[in-house]
């Protein structure tokens, strides 16, 4: 990030993959309360600050739980000044960027993303991978799209919270659903297909996934119950 200033609000699977992705490229700090996580942040180099040491940070991500988003941007709204941009990360968009716009003063940059990845699903690298950006009141959007793509290989997707959403709520949501769904079938077997395995194979990597992402995925996203539907709808039709 040309060696911009980059506070990761929140240290738990995901903040740890994003600082680890661009610690050559930006200075990181990490804000998380939590006595574990800031245990982690020091293990792996990071220095921690507490939420009224964020000015002079370019970027500030919020990488925590949809349940907890409003109560971090109460808290840190008035620890925030002119030319900081706020990004979240959530695996739903609509409500983040609601808050955000709600919450946070109006001479803060705002933008959402959603990385298409995580921690079960990098282990190949970044090439190719998906980051969907909503720019809600970022200038500075289409430079950081360029670093993310030309520096990490990322295909960058434009669009906006509400579309986001109801497109996710048929890759995302679904995949969690139905991974939850196979998995209280226990269908584990020695007689197996190669399509069979590949179908697990997917589902496992969501499978491992917290039950804040789930929540934020399948309950945070207005769309998924609509997809939830035609997916039942679907399967009594196949009968």
């Amino acid at each position: 990030m040309f060696k911009k200033k980059v506070d990761i609000i929140g240290f738990g699977a995901f903040g740890r993959l994003l600082a680890d992705l661009l610690k050559d490229h930006a200075d990181i700090r990490i804000c998380d309360p939590n006595d574990v996580a800031q245990a982690a942040a020091w293990s792996r180099g990071f220095d921690v600050i507490a939420a009224h040491e964020l000015r002079g940070a370019d970027f500030i991500i919020l990488a925590m739980p949809l349940s907890a988003m409003a109560g971090v941007l109460a808290e840190i709204s008035t620890h925030l000044e002119a030319g900081q941009t706020v990004v979240d990360v959530c695996s739903v968009k609509e409500q983040p960027v609601a808050l955000m716009q709600g919450l946070l003063p109006d001479h803060i940059s705002l933008l959402g993303t959603h990385p298409m990845f995580g921690p079960h699903s990098i282990s190949a690298g970044t090439r190719g991978l998906q980051i969907v950006i909503c720019p809600v009141r970022c200038p500075k959007w289409r430079s950081l799209a360029r670093f993310l793509r030309l520096t990490f290989g990322f295909d960058i997707i434009v669009t906006t919270p509400e579309d986001h959403d109801e497109q996710a709520a048929m890759t995302q949501a679904m995949t969690h659903i139905l991974s939850r769904a196979i998995g209280e079938l226990g269908a584990s077997t020695a007689i197996r297909t190669k399509s069979f395995d590949l179908m697990m194979e997917g589902f496992a990597m969501v499978r491992g996934d917290s039950p804040e992402v789930f929540d934020a995925v399948v309950n945070g996203n207005r769309h998924a119950k609509s997809v939830r539907d035609r997916l039942i709808q679907g399967l009594m039709r196949a009968f």
